[in-house]
């Protein structure tokens, strides 16, 4: 039987260590029809064998995948490095992306009603060290039409486990000098035990599985490099 000839066509996008790795933002690839995602990525690894040493995870059309996954024609894929960890003021919860400083106090006014006896504020700010070395400020970037995708699925599963009244995310992109908030983290319930277990599952969720990047700009000549683990996610 002769090989079939069939091929198909994917878009991969590439974020902080993967794009430096393949040196681009968006790459469009036509593939043999059966290509699995691990076998785009040592298709892409002939020509950058950077990319073959980096651990990653894998997205399909902004879900989570895994390795076997066969791609389709027309498919989104995106190789996810270790990562850092809108709509009205009336919604129940919401994730945004934000340049420059975070009004923390703005999101505590949405999220608190005459009904919440406790508003219960997170906030990660950027220190001057890490692991022994010096740090001038750190820098984030995102998938963000896939981190928008989880981070509403935490939301979701937040609220069917703690009795919350409502819930805020805001995260920094771009450069976040020492000192200053990278994220807040806000959670309104009638009671302040719901709104503290929310607020810490929320935060250890964001850190560990929404595709968001950071990296630090040392002090030191070892310059900047790109900090995290891969996303910790249950069922692939």
């Amino acid at each position: 039987m002769l090989e079939s000839t069939a091929r198909i066509r994917v878009t991969v996008r590439c974020f902080a260590a993967v794009r430096e790795a393949l040196g681009t933002d968006t790459i469009a690839i036509d593939l043999a029809v059966g290509t699995t995602v691990e076998g785009l990525r040592q298709r892409l690894a002939e020509g950058s064998p950077a990319l073959a040493r980096l651990p990653v995870a894998f997205a399909v059309n902004r879900d989570y995948a895994r390795s076997e996954t066969v791609l389709a024609d027309g498919d989104e894929v995106a190789f996810i490095p270790p990562i850092s960890g809108g709509s009205g003021v009336h919604d129940l919860y919401r994730f945004d992306f934000v340049d420059g400083i975070i009004d923390a106090q703005a999101l505590e006014r949405e999220c608190r009603t005459d009904a919440d006896g406790a508003v219960l504020t997170f906030a990660g700010t950027t220190r001057n060290h890490n692991e022994g070395a010096a740090v001038v400020s750190l820098r984030y970037e995102a998938y963000a039409e896939m981190a928008q995708k989880v981070v509403c699925g935490l939301f979701e599963e937040a609220m069917r486990r703690f009795p919350i009244s409502r819930a805020r995310i805001a995260h920094r992109l771009g450069d976040v000098p020492v000192g200053e908030a990278s994220v807040v983290v806000v959670v309104s319930s009638a009671h302040r035990g719901a709104a503290f277990d929310a607020c810490r599952y929320l935060m250890d969720r964001l850190k560990h599985e929404a595709p968001i990047w950071k990296r630090e700009q040392l002090r030191d000549a070892a310059g900047v490099r790109w900090v995290g683990e891969l996303p910790r996610l249950s069922g692939l």
